[in-house]
């Protein structure tokens, strides 16, 4: 189950908004009085460069491929320092998997996911937003977030085995 976009094509917005975020972890690190090594900065910098909702596993894949001494506990940890920090959220969507993914005070979404093939679908819809905060107003309810989540599967069942056979070659290697 992922959306991971793993293309090395970044562009210069990208590479700012990378450096941003390894900027507000590394002062987040400082704060904590915790050192800011090698190995951390290099979780953080592939993460950002990332897109979609990563798993730990994902991310070490990935790690590895720039350090390959990196190893699970520092991703996993490094990973919940980064949650704590505030710029990322743990996300589980049924799969007995936690997902990461960052966060983005302008972007808000909600997911579509589909059992058969995990694959995780953004959406955002401005009328849907509109009869939350109807429904709110008529219950007396002042809503602070929400999670939208709606699990089915895809209708084009091709596409869907072939990402699930993807999934499944990219989980043997």
């Amino acid at each position: 189950m992922t959306t991971v976009n793993t293309t090395n094509t970044t562009t210069q917005q990208d590479d700012k908004m990378v450096i941003e975020k390894e900027k507000a972890f590394q002062d987040f690190i400082q704060r904590r009085g915790l050192k800011t090594t090698r190995q951390r900065s290099t979780i953080v910098r592939t993460f950002f460069q990332l897109r979609g909702h990563i798993s730990v596993e994902e991310l070490l894949r990935e790690v590895k491929k720039v350090n390959p001494k990196i190893g699970y506990a520092t991703v996993y940890r490094t990973l919940h320092l980064l949650v704590e920090s505030g710029l990322v959220e743990e996300r589980r969507f049924g799969d007995g998997l936690a997902r990461y993914e960052g966060r983005s005070e302008v972007e808000h979404h909600d997911h579509m996911i589909c059992t058969e093939c995990g694959y995780i679908f953004e959406f955002f819809n401005p009328e849907l937003e509109a009869l939350q905060e109807k429904l709110a107003d008529q219950h007396q309810f002042k809503i602070f977030r929400h999670r939208l989540e709606l699990y089915g599967v895809c209708k084009n069942s091709i596409d869907c085995q072939h990402r699930k056979e993807r999934a499944s070659r990219r989980h043997k290697s």
